[in-house]
């Protein structure tokens, strides 16, 4: 799970995805500082190795313009999006690939995408085959839709907490109630879902 980014690491980040996809090639040092109004190089480049240990780039040593965007493969305007499997006993989750989807589509740098496993949350909007927008961040409110981890499956659920327990609920399913001796996260609040055009649904 990537850390979250402050302000201006998130204004950084942004404008070196749009510099690379509308000149194929990374923004220097001084550009980045005139770009995002940074007055010294060294602060862009202490910006630059926090990206890196927060692990949004990789640098290359020595070089202005080496940096690597990790996962981004796409035009001005988009961010690349984690797509994650998660592990029992794990809280951690690990990247498998990036979808590269529109801003606008995205409430913050940290989220991640689910592969939805089951068709057990129709009710909450989602299916077998979609990902699950996660936003790790944000401070869920009881009876809001979130995805957990229970076991090695990611479950998209509403949540009420109830003292050490929560409780996670959807239409046509008996309510699961976990505590500290059960082996789950709450990995984030559902942010949205997004449906791949399946075989069928392209044929029409």
């Amino acid at each position: 799970m990537r850390a979250p980014l402050t302000h201006v690491e998130e204004q950084v980040y942004h404008f070196l995805l749009d510099h690379l996809a509308e000149h194929t090639f990374q923004p220097s040092v001084r550009d980045i500082g005139r770009h995002c109004r940074i007055a010294s190089t060294k602060s862009v480049t202490d910006v630059l190795a926090s990206l890196e240990s927060k692990g949004y780039i990789e640098r290359a040593p020595g070089r202005s313009r080496g940096v690597k965007l990790l996962g981004h493969a796409g035009p001005s305007g988009v961010v690349p999006v984690p797509v994650v499997r998660v592990s029992a006993g794990k809280a951690a989750v690990d990247t498998t690939a990036h979808l590269s989807l529109d801003r606008s589509l995205v409430p913050s740098s940290e989220c991640f995408l689910v592969p939805v496993t089951s068709d057990d949350a129709r009710s909450l909007g989602t299916q077998a085959g979609d990902f699950a927008i996660v936003h790790p961040v944000a401070r869920s409110r009881d009876g809001e839709a979130v995805v957990v981890r229970v076991g090695d499956r990611a479950i998209v659920r509403t949540m009420v907490r109830r003292g050490q327990a929560v409780v996670l609920c959807a239409d046509g399913l008996d309510p699961m109630e976990l505590g500290p001796q059960d082996d789950y996260a709450v990995l984030g609040v559902l942010a949205g879902v997004i449906r791949p055009p399946t075989v069928e649904r392209a044929e029409r």
